[in-house]
């Protein structure tokens, strides 16, 4: 339908409008709505030491959705948009996000998340779009749901400190948009959605990185959880390898390289919280983030070590992607042992004697 040239043009329009559409709105929001989503000072929650209003996700939902709606415009004869699974992750999405902006607005109670976020994982199982990892529907099911809802709170707990959370999904978006092209349908409906959702992250990022005026709040971190979960099902859990094959051990790899960071944090803060005796759930200051801070970090520069090592990930799971043509226990092996580095690496940052942050000059 249209030459390489045309449609590398019109996917470069799409992330570019995104970029202002998110940059404009959520200026614009934040004229107007300067109160939405603000959390009390002092509250041990936040790192920043002042609060600021939080509805960010609300410019990542409406791009997605304007993304879904110019689809059948852009490319009328490629796919049909309203298939099943694409159904299904309209309905998650919408979901996580009008659970977030009712979070972010009235604090609603954590049985009624944790229910919205398991409903959101039967929606996209509803839809088709389903771990196939042991060939067991049930285990399979149930392994999706448990995804889906690990990620919707994992990218809400990484939202702890300025810009980590947007920098850190649009490494994974990186990733799975190059896994997405590797199949060579680059006028997929997936391609479109996933330019778009990382372009308003680009633009919320203008707003958010350190000094921040906004944060993406519950509606935007729920929203971004399903998105994820479902590029990731998509791209990595049932991605297939170089010879069209799947293999089990390198989807489970792909995705523990590609979303590191976001389990790694998780799987600190649950650790460091139960050894403690305290609940997973409630939040505080002592996720990964917090702690480089703690080391001497400004917060900028940790927004930078999560690019970087966000960079790194996408980097690996091209590699093991596209240069690993047989999958064997070695390359395995090799993958697991950076993410197991890495784990180690921040997990035991988390036991470091805590700098005073009042000591600092940037604090």
């Amino acid at each position: 339908m249209y030459s390489t040239s045309k449609l590398f043009l019109i996917l470069c329009g799409v992330f570019f409008a995104a970029v202002m559409f998110s940059l404009v709105l959520n200026g614009v929001l934040m004229r107007f709505f300067r109160t939405f989503g603000l959390r009390e000072e002092g509250a041990g929650v936040r790192w920043a030491a002042s609060a600021k209003p939080a509805f960010g996700g609300i410019g990542f939902y409406l791009v997605f959705l304007g993304a879904f709606s110019v689809y059948g415009a852009l490319f009328p004869k490629t796919s049909d948009p309203f298939q099943p699974r694409l159904l299904a992750l309209l309905a998650a999405t919408g979901a996580g996000f009008l659970m977030g902006l009712a979070d972010d607005a009235y604090n609603t109670r954590p049985l009624l998340k944790f229910v919205t976020q398991v409903a959101c994982g039967v929606m996209l199982i509803a839809g088709g779009c389903s771990i196939r990892l042991f060939g067991d529907p049930v285990l399979d099911h149930a392994l999706t749901i448990l995804w889906v809802v690990g990620m919707m709170n994992s990218i809400n707990m990484l939202d702890n400190m300025d810009a980590i959370t947007s920098v850190v999904s649009v490494c994974i978006l990186l990733a799975a948009l190059l896994a997405l092209l590797r199949t060579g349908n680059a006028t997929d409906v997936d391609v479109v959605l996933t330019i778009a959702v990382a372009g308003s992250l680009c633009g919320f990022l203008f707003h958010n990185w350190n000094p921040s005026r906004m944060y993406m709040g519950d509606t935007g971190s729920q929203f971004l959880g399903v998105f994820l979960a479902y590029v990731g099902i998509r791209c990595f859990w049932n991605g297939p390898s170089l010879g069209g094959i799947y293999e089990p051990w390198r989807a489970i790899v792909s995705v523990l390289v590609v979303f590191a960071l976001p389990i790694i944090d998780t799987t600190t803060v649950t650790i460091n919280r139960l050894l403690k005796g305290r609940s997973p759930f409630v939040g505080g200051r002592d996720h990964t983030t917090h702690h480089l801070g703690y080391a001497g970090f400004s917060d900028a520069q940790v927004a930078l070590a999560f690019a970087g090592l966000g960079g790194l990930s996408v980097f690996l799971a091209q590699v093991m992607l596209l240069f690993v043509p047989v999958w064997e226990a070695v390359h395995s092996l090799v993958f697991l042992g950076y993410v197991v580095l890495l784990f180690a690496v921040l997990f035991g940052l988390t036991k470091r004697p805590r700098i005073d942050r009042s000591l600092r000059s940037d604090a």
